[in-house]
């Protein structure tokens, strides 16, 4: 059996069809049920036993519906954020017009999200990497800092094999071709192993 029960719903629909069936005195049944005998009265008068959500059914708000559309289209538009909207909206539409109110409004017209407003742009896809013959190398020269007891700052010399993903690193005092060269020729002797 499907029951609807709205968010602050105490009792469930058995106990209100209990209290409507009963001829006893309002204040047995609620002595029974642990209620007070103004709920008993209360479910007594009704003709159904699923209760009544207690969220007005009238939204009380000082934007009319064409201001209130206007409000969402300059938010969907604009893309503007709360306070900047609500500043508009003061200024050309409602003085009275409350920051919590104009955020309902957006809310109830799902123009609350102002990142889900935002056109979506595909980022573009990884290309993967080549096949590459094992030698393809890539290298990297960072520098290290210089510590207390140098006298001079090294260099970190890294070399990543495309094909095997091997990673070979020399530390060289100076940032020179020649010792691009000494760290590929040790890449290529530690490969050919």
């Amino acid at each position: 059996m499907l029951i609807s029960l709205h968010k602050q719903a105490t009792t469930p629909p058995k106990i209100p069809a209990a209290i409507q069936a009963s001829i006893e005195p309002a204040w047995k049944v609620a002595e029974r049920y642990g209620i007070s005998e103004q709920t008993i009265w209360k479910w007594r008068s009704r003709d159904r036993v699923d209760g009544r959500s207690h969220t007005p059914h009238r939204l009380q708000t000082t934007l009319t519906p064409a201001q209130e559309a206007v409000a969402v289209s300059l938010r969907k538009t604009l893309l503007l954020p709360l306070d900047d909207l609500l500043s508009v909206v003061r200024e050309f539409l409602n003085p009275h017009v409350s920051r919590s109110g104009l955020d309902r409004c957006l809310r109830r017209h799902e123009a609350g999200n102002l990142r889900a407003l935002r056109p979506v742009v595909p980022r573009p896809a990884h290309k993967p990497f080549k096949a590459y013959e094992p030698g393809y190398l890539h290298v990297d020269v960072k520098y290290l800092p210089q510590m207390a007891d140098e006298d001079r700052r090294r260099y970190l010399f890294v070399a990543i094999d495309r094909a095997t993903r091997w990673v070979f690193v020399r530390i060289y005092p100076a940032k020179t071709a020649a010792n691009a060269r000494r760290l590929s020729h040790a890449t290529w002797r530690a490969l050919r192993r």
